[in-house]
């Protein structure tokens, strides 16, 4: 017997049976009967340190071999694809009791500000995870302005300049 955790909210438990209702009717028709191949969506976080733009998409199961990525037009692009755990033809007769788990062609794309390096972009694949770093260029990295003074007028808040304020 195979027990399963039920989310307590009844909107959640709504967009899950959703979900299992489209992974269900993704394997059982053929492509193209529901309009296009099976998808989906890996979650990606993006950041932003001060020389860098810091990019991570959660890929459980997904190689190294199994991803594309491109820059174009500022935009950083992922694609793959995921297989199934169990593949029918391998496993013979198959009956699945749970199906959860993503599986098929997956893309996600993000536009980067102007200024970035792309032929500097670089990408791990750590624990399912590909982390993916852009270096921004030289003139969008912040950088400290000095402020001087125009011909030796006296500056705000020095001695001189509270005298000249007095007088």
């Amino acid at each position: 017997m195979i027990t399963t955790r039920t989310p307590s909210h009844p909107l959640t438990q709504a967009f899950n049976r959703m979900d299992t209702l489209a992974r269900v009717l993704d394997q059982v028709l053929p492509d193209g009967s529901r309009g296009a191949a099976p998808v989906w969506v890996p979650a990606l976080e993006v950041a932003e340190r001060a020389d860098a733009y810091l990019i991570a998409v959660e890929l459980p199961g997904v190689r190294e071999d199994q991803l594309d990525l491109s820059f174009e037009n500022n935009i950083l692009t992922v694609r793959g694809s995921k297989a199934p755990t169990f593949a029918a033809a391998s496993e013979g007769e198959l009956r699945v009791h749970v199906f959860e788990r993503p599986t098929g062609a997956f893309e996600r794309a993000v536009r980067l500000p102007e200024y970035v390096e792309g032929d500097r972009i670089e990408a791990q694949l750590v624990n399912g995870v590909l982390q993916i770093t852009v270096p921004k260029a030289p003139a969008a990295q912040p950088r400290k302005i000095r402020v001087g003074t125009a011909g030796g007028a006296p500056q705000l808040g020095s001695d001189s300049a509270q005298e000249a304020q007095n007088s």
